[in-house]
């Protein structure tokens, strides 16, 4: 049962940040270069150093990458906001 929540938490944090990035870049039409770096970064470092926390809590995608690229976009929201991710799904010990 907690793994399922665990999915279930990522899952629901990696919809709501590619909603907060399509919001600002489609829906508001403002695209800070902040913004636009920390994606493209966290995108590369994660491909790069193949960091997948869907297959991680065993969600593996028949895509290449696509675990990849969800991470990457996790990493780009930051620190305070992966951390809290992190929190919800590693048991306490």
């Amino acid at each position: 049962m907690p793994e399922d929540i665990s999915k279930i938490a990522t899952t629901a944090m990696l919809v709501e940040g590619i909603i907060t990035y399509f919001n600002e870049f489609f829906v508001s039409g403002v695209a800070p270069w902040q913004m636009i770096l920390s994606l493209v970064l966290g995108i590369v470092i994660a491909v790069a150093y193949k960091f997948d926390l869907p297959k991680y809590l065993k969600m593996e995608s028949q895509i290449p990458y696509v675990g990849c690229i969800l991470t990457g976009i996790l990493i780009s929201r930051g620190s305070n906001y992966l951390y809290d991710l992190i929190s919800k799904i590693t048991p306490i010990n």
